[in-house]
């Protein structure tokens, strides 16, 4: 073989490698682990990328709900996979950036025990309130929490979530007491705020949304750091003069050890997925903004949010039950 076919033939190896790595996952199952119950919201935006990913991959990707403690169990099955790329986690942030603030201990440490992937979708919270009542603003709503003390009672969809850590902050920065009531979901929070059993929930702007829109429940200032492209009429925050924010997010993760080559595969066929006209549209409609973001990017989040959030709740004193 002469110095030029020498060339061609390294040329092409280097090609045929190189599309190896690129299609490394082709034809292959990949399993994606969401720890949450069917039917939410960020099962919903799991489904749908999981679906366009099947064609950018041309691999057969699966949806997994692996529930139970409160997303731990999924979480953990994910950080115990092989870390070869058939098994990731998609998942709501709390699990990855509030998680080790609060739970004495862990089965697995959100940081060294997972690679990111890329930040799906990210999502504003909201304070509603009953409709028929006197609150018809923000600046109502501070003016009745200072004149109101005994009932100073919001929900949220569960003990240990944001929309609980931003409830006790917004109190804090008030310089109110609030009393935090757990529910099971947003649902049943919601429901018994329209129902005139609860004064205030805060929560999901994609779960307060529809109450609000029928006029059963009245949505009076949303949370998060720029206005909100599903309520353009309602302030956030940070407009009513409270100086801070608070937001969600739906993200993917790998196992640590997962080869670099493998994390760009994946990375990207989600990058792809979610930059994907139907599916943005679908996650707008749903109460989600499509970010798509690179690895980088997400554990830049992952880590701003746990140092946001971590003083927070040290200083709620919330502690699990287990």
């Amino acid at each position: 073989m002469d110095r030029r076919q020498f060339l061609v033939a390294g040329a092409a190896l280097a090609a045929t490698g190189g599309t190896a790595r690129a299609q490394s996952l082709a034809g292959k199952t990949v399993t994606i682990i969401y720890p949450f119950a069917a039917g939410s919201s960020g099962d919903i935006i799991t489904r749908m990328v999981a679906d366009k990913m099947r064609d950018i991959l041309k691999a057969s990707v699966v949806v997994e709900n692996r529930t139970g403690a409160a997303a731990r169990i999924g979480v953990t099955a994910a950080k115990n996979a092989a870390p070869d790329g058939r098994t990731i986690l998609i998942t709501a942030f709390a699990p990855m950036s509030l998680y080790h603030h609060s739970y004495a201990k862990l089965d697995y440490d959100p940081f060294k025990d997972f690679a990111p992937l890329s930040q799906l979708a990210s999502f504003d919270n909201a304070i509603a309130v009953n409709a028929a009542g006197p609150i018809k603003t923000f600046k109502d709503f501070t003016e009745w929490l200072k004149t109101n003390p005994e009932s100073r009672r919001f929900g949220s969809p569960g003990a240990g979530t944001l929309p609980h850590f931003t409830g006790l902050h917004l109190g804090k920065t008030l310089g109110v007491e609030l009393t935090h009531v757990s529910y099971r979901g947003s649902a049943p929070a919601v429901n018994d705020v329209a129902g005139g059993h609860l004064p205030f929930v805060i929560t999901a702007e994609s779960d307060a949304m529809p109450l609000h829109r029928s006029g059963r429940t009245r949505i009076v200032v949303t949370t998060g750091k720029a206005q909100s492209k599903f309520l353009p009429d309602i302030p956030n925050l940070i407009a009513s003069g409270v100086n801070f924010h608070s937001a969600g997010w739906y993200g993917a993760f790998a196992p640590a050890g997962t080869p670099a080559a493998v994390l760009d595969e994946l990375s990207n066929a989600i990058q792809a997925a979610v930059k994907l006209e139907d599916v943005a549209k679908k996650m707008l409609d749903s109460g989600a903004v499509p970010t798509g973001t690179t690895q980088a990017e997400l554990a830049a989040i992952q880590k701003a949010d746990s140092d946001t959030w971590g003083p927070v709740i040290k200083a709620s004193g919330f502690k699990p039950e287990d």
